[in-house]
């Protein structure tokens, strides 16, 4: 039995190194896009058009929406 908790353990572990490893690839693909002002002008209105539709979405859904 201690052998099934020291496994159980490493999950949390393989998720969070896993989660790390998207982000830190996915910055590399995008950092050199960053050196353009244009590029990262419109980077940055993606990614503020994509947690607003995001949030407004789960708000609507969840039903956290004033009446």
């Amino acid at each position: 039995m201690d052998g099934f908790w020291e496994n159980v353990l490493r999950y949390p572990r393989y998720m969070v190194s896993l989660i790390l490893g998207i982000f830190f690839f996915l910055w590399e693909q995008i950092k050199p896009l960053f050196k353009n002002p244009v590029t990262a002008t419109a980077i940055f209105g993606l990614m503020i058009g994509a947690f607003s539709f995001l949030y407004f979405t789960l708000k609507a859904m969840l039903g956290l929406a004033p009446v």
